[in-house]
């Protein structure tokens, strides 16, 4: 019986939460058991940026691990952006990489660091939050 080494990695943005799990196989991109191909253009791009700049810095070593992402929540471009994180955070964690965590905050921040803005709360007696209310002139 072989046992596989599995490493995960949690990526958040808004209400959208993703769990990433690499572990070794042919190079293949799943994402809530859809292959990564069978997603529009935009997005799909948007989700290979960590594994294209892995390859760059790794070279086809990356082919040797299948990546399962888990997301739900928020909306599509939130999920995509939580999905980019995790994978990100999970190739770091597997290959313990210092040149490639670099290359990643070099290119993109928010590829390793979670971006933690939100909607504002609604405030009691009104209906909307601040900026609606809000002048910005004086």
């Amino acid at each position: 019986m072989k046992i596989e080494k599995n490493t995960t990695a949690i990526g958040k943005r808004k209400t959208a939460i993703a769990k990433a799990i690499i572990k070794t196989g042919k190079g293949k991109i799943t994402i809530n058991d859809k292959l990564i191909e069978n997603f529009p253009l935009f997005q799909k791009l948007s989700l290979q940026e960590p594994i294209i700049l892995a390859e760059k810095i790794l070279g086809n070593k990356i082919k040797e691990y299948d990546i399962l992402v888990k997301v739900k929540g928020g909306g599509t471009e939130s999920q995509v952006d939580a999905v980019r994180l995790s994978i990100a955070r999970a190739i770091i964690n597997e290959t313990k990489n210092l040149e490639l965590k670099r290359e990643y905050l070099k290119y993109d921040r928010m590829l390793l660091i979670a971006d933690i803005r939100r909607k504002e709360q609604r405030k009691p007696n009104d209906s909307r939050a601040r900026a609606a209310r809000q002048k910005s002139y004086r």
